[in-house]
C-alpha cells in the first residue's frame, strides 16, 4: 500500500493543469521539492515571453519559500496584499481563511522597507529601471553607471514583471517586482523592494489589478529560522 501511495503522490501533479496551489503542506509530501513534478512545473522555464525567464533551480531555495496556499486567518479582505518582511512572505488574501503564499527577498536594513499601507497604481511587464538618487548617494560605484536607466530584460533587476506601489497618490518607488537573483529569496538583501521568484511575480501579476490594497508589516529584525 505504501508503494502505491507514493506512485499516486508522484503522478497525480501530473493530471493537473495550470498552477493550482491547493495541496498538501510540504512537511506531509513523499518527494522533495526539488524532485516534485508540481514544483519542477511551476518554476519551469517560461518561453513564450518576449524575453526567456529560466527555470528556477530548487535547490537553492528553501521550500518554504515556494507557492503554496496556506491557511491565513486575517482581518484583511481578499485580494488584499499583505507582506511579512520578519517572516519573508507576500501573501494574496483569499476566502475562507486562506491565502497565496510567496516567498520574498526584503530590503537588507529596516529603514530601506517600506512600512504602511499603499496601492498597487502602475503594472508593468518588462519594466525598465532607474536607481533612485538616494540608492546612488548610498552606493555610487553599484547604482551610479545605471543613473541613465536600464531597459527592461533578461539582466534588469526588476524582472520580468513590477507592480508600482504607491500612497496618497504618490509613487513610493518601493515595487513588488521580480529577480535576477532567485537563491536570495527568503534573504534581507534589496534596497527596500520586495523580490519575488520571477514565475512567482508572473502569477500574481496575473492575479491582481491595479488598485489592488498593498499592506507591508513592520520588520523586527528578528533573523528567519
Amino acid at each position: 500500500m505504501l508503494l502505491d501511495r507514493r506512485l499516486f503522490l508522484i503522478a497525480s501533479p501530473l493530471a493537473l493543469a495550470g498552477c493550482a496551489t491547493t495541496r498538501e503542506p510540504l512537511t506531509s509530501r513523499v518527494l522533495p521539492p526539488a524532485m516534485d513534478p508540481h514544483y519542477l512545473r511551476m518554476y519551469a522555464a517560461i518561453t513564450d515571453e518576449p524575453f526567456p525567464v529560466p527555470a528556477v533551480d530548487l535547490t537553492e531555495i528553501d521550500p518554504r519559500f515556494l507557492r503554496q496556499e496556506v491557511a491565513y486567518p486575517t482581518r484583511y479582505q481578499p485580494g488584499t496584499i499583505v507582506v511579512d518582511p520578519n517572516e519573508r512572505f507576500a501573501y494574496l488574501v483569499m476566502a475562507n481563511g486562506r491565502a497565496l503564499r510567496y516567498g520574498v527577498g526584503v530590503g537588507r536594513e529596516e529603514g530601506f522597507n517600506f512600512r504602511g499601507e499603499g496601492v498597487v497604481a502602475r503594472k508593468a511587464s518588462w519594466p525598465g529601471w532607474t536607481p533612485t538618487p538616494a540608492m546612488i548617494a548610498r552606493e555610487p560605484e553599484r547604482y551610479g553607471p545605471y543613473a541613465g536607466g536600464l531597459p527592461g530584460g533578461p539582466t534588469n533587476p526588476l524582472g520580468p514583471r513590477a507592480l508600482y506601489l504607491y500612497k496618497d497618490g504618490r509613487d513610493t518607488y518601493y515595487r513588488l517586482h521580480g529577480t535576477t537573483e532567485p537563491w536570495t529569496i527568503g534573504t534581507q538583501v534589496s534596497s527596500g523592494c520586495v523580490r519575488f521568484i520571477n514565475q512567482d511575480i508572473i502569477d500574481l501579476y496575473r492575479r491582481v489589478p491595479t488598485g489592488t490594497r498593498v499592506i507591508v508589516m513592520p520588520a523586527t529584525g528578528t533573523p528567519v529560522g
